[in-house]
């Protein structure tokens, strides 16, 4: 009975190395979603510093379909809101502001939500981000409808500072 469950165990143990070679391989890691012709590429956001309660959040989204669509908004359990929000230049100052409408991704195209630029911002932070962290989310599409995402806390584009990542904030 010993050689049967070693031999039971050593089996296992393979197929178990065989399969976690494969997830590997095929790109499970690689931290993208899909949903609808949409692709989201690796979200991500930095480290926020402890007394922060917004906090950017950044992804890439491909629009593999034939029609438009647009990124209307999104929850998390940190945070209180989310609004998708882009950097525009106001009296020589980077200040961000809400998208009304959402961010269109058309058909065959994609956008790159990313310091400077569109990002979707988290507000009223339950607490400080840490890099490691993994924080939940979901991001709403107008036709797509819902996808849950991970954010990876990383020191991306360097280290976090005062205001939305480096950007002053000023809510409407």
């Amino acid at each position: 009975m010993t050689a049967i469950v070693r031999d039971l165990f050593v089996f296992v143990t393979a197929a178990l190395f065989v399969a976690a070679s494969l997830l590997i391989a095929s790109g499970a890691g690689a931290h993208e979603y899909k949903v609808g012709a949409l692709d989201i590429g690796h979200p991500w956001s930095r480290p926020t510093p402890k007394d922060a309660n917004i906090a950017g959040g950044y992804l890439t989204i491909t629009n593999k379909g034939k029609t438009a669509d647009r990124l209307i908004g999104g929850t998390s359990p940190v945070a209180s809101q989310i609004e998708v929000h882009e950097v525009v230049e106001v009296d020589g100052m980077a200040k961000t502001r809400p998208l009304a409408s959402g961010l269109e991704i058309k058909p065959g195209k994609t956008v790159e939500l990313k310091p400077g630029a569109y990002r979707i911002l988290l507000m009223g932070l339950k607490e400080p981000f840490q890099v490691g962290q993994k924080v939940k989310g979901t991001l709403v599409f107008e036709k797509a409808g819902p996808v849950d995402i991970i954010y990876n806390v990383e020191e991306n584009a360097g280290a976090a500072v005062s205001g939305v990542n480096g950007v002053a904030h000023k809510h409407h």
